[in-house]
């Protein structure tokens, strides 16, 4: 297999992905490496490890696979076509335990001049995936805040993050899905042990979540953007109100949680989240790296930079996964953005040392 190895500094189009890139090494003041697995992705959004293959979605539509050092994209036949505002198109993808050809998606669209979401079964059928059954719908989109990422729980139901659609007075909504942090089963029905009866929302008052992660324990974590900055770390407990648009950072409110840890007066655009041996690693889209956060001291760092911007993190036992996502629309590309990074487990033990 092929892979290009670049230094790791804690400082702060596209062509098909089927492509080989020939290995480099380069080195910095520590020695310390990550590999560089796929390069050209298109917009990437989230990772997904299904067997021995790494399965990544596209904004533009498409899911590539990476399997032995090769890539290979495939077109996702979806009922709606894409909505191209920001922080939307193909998003969220989630792949059940018992995987054989059907997975689970979330994706923007456009209707009667209003856009939307919906969670969505996807099968994989040749060449190509197609959208199969609609398990939730008309979840509310907007000109930014899409929310989008998709994740199966240890208790083997679907949570999806979705943002507040730019429209803050719908996150304390509760008969609105946007601003929430939602859970269905896996066949799209309401848990009956959810907070709110006959309501998909598990925990409300959300600006634009993007990251979710259990601990061993079973806790729920969250990323979300803040207005500005203020970027927070929540722990998620169910039916509990997380306050935008009335609290934020420092800030407390009656019957409201406040974040375990937040980015102050600075930003981090903090996306995807990952535990792995007892800290949590999440993607920095203005920070431009990845950071890790401790949860047993309530402190965050600067783990990777140089990266550009992050989108997504996916935890193995191996080490983890980390996608860029410089061709967004707001990052700089280079001509081999953007890329699919390994960190190894004795790589990353020595950072977060």
């Amino acid at each position: 297999m092929l892979l290009i190895f670049f230094l790791v500094s804690c400082s702060e189009e596209n062509q098909d992905t089927t492509n080989s890139a020939s290995p480099t090494l380069n080195q910095n003041q520590s020695d310390l490496a990550y590999e560089t697995i796929a390069t050209n992705l298109q917009e990437p959004w989230e990772i997904v490890k299904q067997g021995d293959r790494i399965v990544i979605s596209e904004r533009d539509g498409h899911i590539v696979e990476v399997l032995n050092g090769e890539t290979s994209r495939s077109q996702v036949m979806l009922e709606k076509d894409l909505s191209n505002q920001s922080e939307a198109g193909l998003l969220g993808i989630a792949f059940p335990p018992n995987f054989t050809d059907t997975a689970y998606a979330y994706y923007s669209y456009m209707e009667e001049e209003n856009y939307y979401q919906r969670v969505i079964e996807i099968k994989k059928s040749g060449d190509f995936w197609k959208e199969t059954n609609v398990l939730l719908d008309k979840i509310p989109g907007g000109q930014f805040h899409q929310g989008g990422r998709i994740e199966i729980g240890p208790d083997q139901a679907l949570y999806i993050t979705t943002g507040d659609a730019t429209n803050p007075d719908l996150s304390q909504d509760i008969s609105s899905l946007a601003g929430k942090i939602l859970r269905m089963n896996l066949d799209g029905t309401i848990p009956k042990d959810n907070p709110f009866e006959n309501s998909y929302v598990y925990s409300y008052g959300h600006r634009n979540p993007q990251g979710l992660a259990w601990d061993t324990e079973g806790n729920l974590y969250a990323t979300e953007h803040g207005n500005q900055a203020h970027d927070e770390i929540n722990r998620i407990k169910m039916g509990k109100n997380y306050g935008w648009p009335i609290i934020e950072g420092e800030e407390t409110g009656e019957e409201m949680e406040s974040p375990i840890v937040h980015s102050g007066e600075s930003t981090w655009a903090p996306s995807g989240l990952a535990y792995l041996d007892e800290k949590f690693y999440f993607a920095s889209l203005r920070g431009e790296g990845v950071r890790v956060f401790d949860p047993e001291v309530s402190e965050q760092k600067l783990l990777i930079s140089n990266l550009g911007r992050v989108r997504d993190v996916l935890a193995t036992t191996d080490g983890i996964y980390v996608i860029t996502n410089n061709t967004d629309g707001r990052g700089n590309p280079t001509e081999m953005d953007d890329r699919l990074i390994f960190i190894p487990l004795d790589q990353l033990k020595e950072l977060s040392s």
